[in-house]
């Protein structure tokens, strides 16, 4: 049987036990199921406000957008980010008329705190962090960074989902202003596609519910729920989106968030059998993890001399590999960033995602690092 680099597995049974109340109840939008895994979400992470919505994409979009414009950020402004992510982390930048600024990567994939520093100007506003395969990197020293440069925080969490550090929830740190997590189709808890917005701040909580719902000051489940004849009257307070969750997916959500430590552990169990497997090769450069034992790893990296190689010998026996993720400033709007993160270009060359899902044995494992080492000599 071919394996696959990502694959979710589903409680089925329970899934569509939960599903089966939402259509029975008849509330499959907004409200209902949204509600209560908001709240679970809350209790199991720490977070102080969390809201419902279709995809870390628009969470995004959205995070940008309302600290542009509760802040005053002017067009062409900065934010700094990585290269080394997909390109909905940067093309949130670039859709609010801001401009994205890269900064290189540290050993994790994930943001270097000096060259951040480096990348500083009059016009730098934020910091976009992409916890990199679930990795933390080392995000304190950018939470100090923006501190002391008045900078907001971004934490793009898409990869983060059951991540810790000390048992602390990396978002729910002072200092990062607001979190996305990602439950898409192959996430760590997956859904078939949402993610959550958590803000630090109240006001923008408030602001975010709106905006995801037309701008609307009153949802469909609020208003169902009122008393009195006035339940169609709202106004509107912004022109805003369709890009909140709805019940469908939030009950998927929730079965699945109750096996998401048990199986982030099973994860964490295969990376071990990996590094094990291949830290003795020296032609193989693992990318590595701070608090290995709280590691999420949506995705497991190594570095090799012939990327295709090893692609190409793995896909002979039905084994299929990944590539996480293309330098950004490849990609034509973002040219004007090219050569200005020298590591992460490198890197980006030989970076090979190996299969890492809930469907792979550790005698799987076994059978890779097998061709993988035969191949990198």
């Amino acid at each position: 049987m071919a394996i696959q680099v990502l694959k979710p597995k589903f409680h089925v049974d329970e899934c569509l036990a939960e599903i089966r109340e939402c259509l029975e109840k008849g509330w499959t939008g907004l409200g209902f199921k949204t509600v209560e895994f908001e709240e679970a979400w809350k209790k199991y992470t720490g977070h102080k406000n969390a809201h419902y919505i279709n995809s870390n994409t628009v969470g995004l979009e959205m995070a940008v957008e309302i600290l542009r414009r509760e802040n005053g950020w002017q067009p062409g402004d900065e934010i700094i980010s990585t290269p080394i992510t997909f390109v909905s982390t940067n093309h949130a930048i670039l859709r609010s008329n801001l401009k994205a600024i890269f900064a290189d990567v540290d050993d994790y994939l994930c943001l270097d705190p000096e060259d951040v520093e480096k990348k500083i100007t009059d016009k730098t506003r934020a910091v976009m962090f992409v916890g990199y395969g679930g990795r933390i990197g080392q995000l304190e020293k950018i939470i100090s960074i923006c501190k002391k440069h008045n900078l907001k925080l971004i934490l793009d969490a898409a990869h983060m989902s059951g991540t810790r550090m000390n048992g602390i929830f990396p978002g729910t740190l002072n200092g990062v202003d607001v979190t996305v997590y990602s439950f898409q189709a192959v996430k760590n808890l997956p859904t078939a596609d949402s993610g959550m917005i958590c803000f630090a701040d109240d006001q923008y909580d408030a602001i975010v519910r709106k905006l995801s719902w037309l701008g609307i000051n009153k949802d469909t489940y609020a208003r169902s729920s009122s008393n009195g004849t006035y339940k169609w009257m709202y106004d509107v307070d912004y022109l805003g989106y369709k890009n909140h969750g709805n019940s469908i997916m939030a009950a998927i959500g929730l079965v699945q968030l109750k096996y998401l430590d048990e199986d982030n552990e099973y994860r964490r169990k295969l990376v071990r059998k990996y590094e094990e497997l291949l830290k003795d090769n020296p032609k193989i450069k693992i990318i590595d993890a701070n608090y290995k034992d709280e590691c999420s790893y949506h995705i497991f990296e190594i570095a090799v001399p012939d990327r295709e190689l090893v692609m190409g010998k793995l896909a002979e026996q039905e084994i299929y590999c990944g590539v996480h993720y293309r330098d950004n400033a490849e990609y034509r709007m973002y040219k004007d960033q090219m050569g200005k993160t020298p590591k992460a270009h490198e890197l980006s060359e030989h970076i090979l995602t190996l299969p890492l899902h809930l469907g792979v044995t550790e005698e799987d494992v076994v059978t890779i690092c097998k061709t993988v080492n035969e191949v990198v000599k």
